[in-house]
């Protein structure tokens, strides 16, 4: 058979021509769970979620928190704890990049107190900063910053 021309069957004969068809014949059972444990990943290497994987050829450390830098402390520049939306959401907020959860939810608080209506004698015209207040910690909570 060439690329381009197909067998045309009905149900019944391609259910039997299928039956014939084991990707795994001549393998062991513990072949055909390995590659079936393999092929959860695509057949690519994986670790462990904190694990330190290392070059034995290199110092350079893959989980460092800096991998453009190479090791080079030269030129290291720390990268941010959060993604460009989280710290978007954290300038709203009028916070650093660095900033923590208790940092944050102390941060909210103060804001909202000051800005709610109830506070300002009902006063809304502060209620579009509340409210981008407000959607920048709902931000930070997705990301379990907060």
């Amino acid at each position: 058979m060439r690329e381009g021309q197909y067998f045309c069957f009905c149900l019944d004969h391609v259910r039997e021509y299928n039956a014939g068809y084991n990707y795994f014949h001549g393998m062991t059972d513990e072949a055909v769970l390995h590659y079936q444990k393999e092929a959860l990943t695509g057949h690519r290497p994986t670790w462990k979620m904190g694990s330190e994987r290392r070059d034995p050829k290199s110092s350079w450390n893959y989980n460092s928190r800096d991998p453009y830098a190479a090791g080079d402390a030269r030129r290291a520049k720390p990268t941010p704890r959060h993604g460009v939306v989280a710290i978007k959401a954290l300038h709203v907020l009028g916070l650093d990049d660095d900033a923590g959860p208790a940092e944050i939810k102390a941060r909210y608080k103060d804001l909202v107190k000051k800005l709610h209506p109830d506070a300002n004698g009902g006063d809304r015209s502060r209620e579009d900063r509340l409210r981008e207040i407000i959607n920048a910690y709902n931000v930070l909570r997705s990301f379990r910053a907060v």
